[in-house]
């Protein structure tokens, strides 16, 4: 069941010549592939995008947040540009997510650098979502669907005519975080040959909530005073460049791109520890051909990432706080990615398309921490390991048949086999004080390997041009990652503290014995719209999951660990496959209210998202679920002025999981306003979200630790029973130029 979403920009035109964008670039970025000088003429073009004028990159740095009006889809907190979608009530590594067709890992302990955080959203051109019944040429190694984010399409100019050039600069500021960035892209083409740079910077302070949501008082080391108000570890910086080159002849298109990332910190106000330093290299080839009777697809790419983290300011040095000349508790990471993917679309008759390939992927991860001077055996004299020249090597096959019997009926069935391979090597402690644990985890036997079989069937009805029905049901696997699987201490709550990719404040080991979830999905969508789809349309997407060997938090206890109590509010927990169960309902309507008056068009926008998550094992909720929601909308169009007004209401969030000691969140509404008008040359947009400035907790915000001594107990312990509050009202604005 192919759930995808892809909108039309609208044409608009920059008053700056090539030559001046060229000097900006090398100005704001310096990069020796940019031209010093371009002269060449002004041409008109057009791009694609996704978003409605309420996502636009002025009101978010996050590229995940441009799915914000996508049914079904939620986000988990995290950093200022690194938020975790949800699908369905399923979360991170149980999606799929391909960036320009790269499947890209978390290379973090607390996965503080998603997939999604690699692309600005400046430079996002396509979204596809394939939620529940995901056809198994898109799906692989997850059960919850796939999340596709691809860059600007190439432009080439057409035969016989002038160079295409197209450059855009974009700035914008957002008050309630101070945040400030500039966005700028440049590109050159002929009928045969296009270059185009697209670079982004954006910095952030901490924001504020809508109300007071703690005691005001001093962050670390007497470094700046934080209002009762204001959310701290939120502030973060950002750059990216990328550069992309394509040769086109005929049917054949040949891509390279190249993608730069730092991110020199970024706060986390749901994790102990912040980013101190992320910078990644993405290197990524691909070709697409047609030929008589069959599309080939080919891409190789590999990626590389250096992850840093530390204390930031708003937390406390906790162990220097005891401890003289003791700075913190740093941690590196390494990961590298390599891919291969070939796929052949076959059309083998005018009724039946056959989709096969094979797949690679390669990662190896490298956690460990350094020893601290002066802390004793606590963290030192020696450096922890805590995942060891880890491996995760992933081999699929897949094949899938497409059949449109008539105009009504069209059916798809696909297979695909997966294995995974997945090691590690000997890991050590700070001291010795580590090496009960150590010997337990090294004698054990660290190899495994998963044979997995994902199985996708679909039929669509289309009875006339009003009306379509869906309905599928699909097996999905997904084999943990090196987290879920490799981290091995439990030897106290600090280790513990910095293995948590989920934002709840708990400490967690490992579970060696981790088997893969298996996901049976059963899902049905009803699509009724007027005959031109243009008046009006309803749609409603029901659906159920049941997950066999689902791998949820578990006492230490109930995996034979012995993990170390705690007397701050939260717990040590470990993994375990368990049983689970989710389902829900997506609803979506429009309806063209009026146009063709001289007040313009009028717009009416809904959308019904939800989701009851279970462990059917212990009976207990699951974790982070988003409760029911709301979001109703007014759109009015004329000329080139867009005007939007949103509600989005949300219900209490009551069923939370007993075993995080997960904690309740209240209702709540808020209200927004876009607004944007559009000139031949340049675009203005204004946005003011949380109009009322609502004070509110966000129910996938995860546990409030973004301030004070964050690995103490003592009374300047992280405030335990403080959910992350939502934003306050902020006033955004932008200005787009383009040539």
């Amino acid at each position: 069941m192919q759930r995808f979403k892809t909108k039309k920009q609208s044409n608009i035109n920059c008053i700056l010549s090539p030559s001046v964008l060229a000097s900006c670039m090398m100005s704001i970025f310096p990069l020796q592939a940019v031209a010093d000088h371009l002269d060449l003429p002004s041409i008109e073009v057009s791009a694609e995008r996704i978003y409605e004028p309420g996502i636009l990159p002025i009101n978010t740095s996050d590229t995940a947040k441009l799915l914000d009006d996508e049914p079904g889809i939620s986000f988990y907190r995290a950093g200022g540009v690194s938020s975790l979608p949800v699908m369905h009530g399923l979360a991170d590594d149980r999606i799929r997510i391909k960036v320009d067709g790269m499947d890209l890992i978390s290379s973090c302990a607390n996965h503080m650098n998603p997939p999604l955080s690699y692309i600005d959203p400046a430079n996002v051109g396509e979204v596809k979502v394939f939620a529940g019944i995901t056809p198994v040429s898109v799906g692989g190694d997850s059960i919850a669907g796939t999340i596709q984010v691809n860059s600007k399409a190439p432009e080439f100019a057409e035969a016989g005519k002038a160079l295409l050039v197209n450059g855009q600069v974009n700035t914008f500021y957002r008050s309630n975080n101070d945040a400030r960035g500039v966005n700028l892209s440049a590109s050159v083409a002929n009928e045969s040959v296009y270059m185009r740079y697209t670079g982004s910077s954006v910095e952030a302070n901490n924001y504020k909530a809508g109300g007071a949501f703690k005691k005001s008082g001093l962050a670390a080391a007497g470094r700046g005073w934080l209002g009762a108000d204001e959310v701290g570890s939120s502030y973060y910086k950002s750059i990216n460049h990328a550069l992309a080159f394509g040769v086109q002849h005929e049917n054949h298109l040949l891509e390279f791109k190249l993608g730069l990332q730092n991110i020199p910190y970024q706060g986390f106000p749901n994790q102990r520890m912040d980013m101190t330093a992320n910078d990644s290299q993405q290197y990524n080839l691909s070709y697409k051909g047609q030929y008589d009777w069959v599309t080939l697809i080919a891409r190789t790419y590999h990626e590389r990432t250096r992850h840093s983290m530390q204390f930031g300011d708003d937390k406390q040095y906790w162990y220097g706080m005891m401890v003289p000349n003791v700075a913190g508790m740093p941690m590196d990471t390494k990961g590298k990615t390599t891919g291969v993917t070939v796929q052949g679309d076959v059309n083998v008759s005018a009724r039946d398309i056959l989709r096969i390939g094979a797949e690679y992927k390669r990662y190896r991860l490298n956690d460990w921490w350094d020893a601290v001077a002066n802390s004793g055996m606590m963290m030192g004299p020696g450096t922890f390991y805590n995942i060891n020249n880890g491996q995760r090597d992933r081999y699929d096959v897949f094949a899938e048949w497409e059949a449109q019997w008539n105009k009504q009926w069209l059916s798809q069935v696909g297979v695909r086999g997966s294995t995974v391979k997945m090691d590690a090597d000997n890991v050590q402690g700070y001291s010795a004080m580590y090496a009960a644990a150590a010997n337990t985890f090294n004698a054990a036997d660290h190899s495994d390997t998963d044979h997995n079989v994902d199985v996708t069937a679909l039929a669509r009805f289309t009875p006339d041009d009003t009306q379509t029905y869906e309905a599928g049901y699909a097996i999905k696997n997904r084999s943990p990652n090196l987290y879920e699987r490799y981290t091995w201490s439990n030897s106290n709550s600090m280790v513990m503290n910095m293995n948590n990719w989920v934002g709840d404040g708990n400490g967690y080991v490992g579970n060696l014995n981790l088997k893969p979830e298996t996901a049976h999905t059963l899902s049905m969508t009803a699509n009724w719209h007027d005959a031109a789809n243009q008046d009006w349309q309803v749609k409603a997407t029901p659906y159920i999951s049941y997950v066999d060997d689902y791998i949820d938090a578990v006492s230490c206890a109930k995996v034979g660990k012995t993990c170390a109590a705690r007397t701050d509010g939260f717990v040590n927990l470990s993994l375990d496959n368990q049983s689970a169960r989710l389902y829900g309902i997506d609803l979506s309507a429009r309806k063209l209210l009026a146009e063709g008056s001289g007040y313009g068009s009028f717009t009416a926008t809904g959308i019904l998202n939800y989701v009851r998550g279970k462990n059917t094992k212990t009976d207990d909720d699951l974790y982070n679920i988003m409760p029911l929601n709301v979001r109703l909308g007014l759109e009015h169009r004329i000329g080139g002025w867009k005007n939007s007004i949103q509600a989005k209401i949300v219900d209490a969030k009551d069923n939370v999981q007993a075993v995080r000691k997960e904690l309740q969140t209240s209702g709540y509404t808020l209200f927004n306003l876009y607004s944007s008008y559009e000139w031949k040359h340049a675009r203005f947009d204004l946005g003011v979200e949380n109009i009322f400035d609502k004070h509110y907790q966000d129910p996938l915000g995860g546990a409030y630790i973004g301030q004070g001594m964050t690995m103490s107990s003592s009374g300047t312990a992280p405030l335990y029973g403080t959910q992350v509050p939502g934003m306050g009202r902020s006033i955004n604005v932008g200005l787009t130029l383009k040539y």
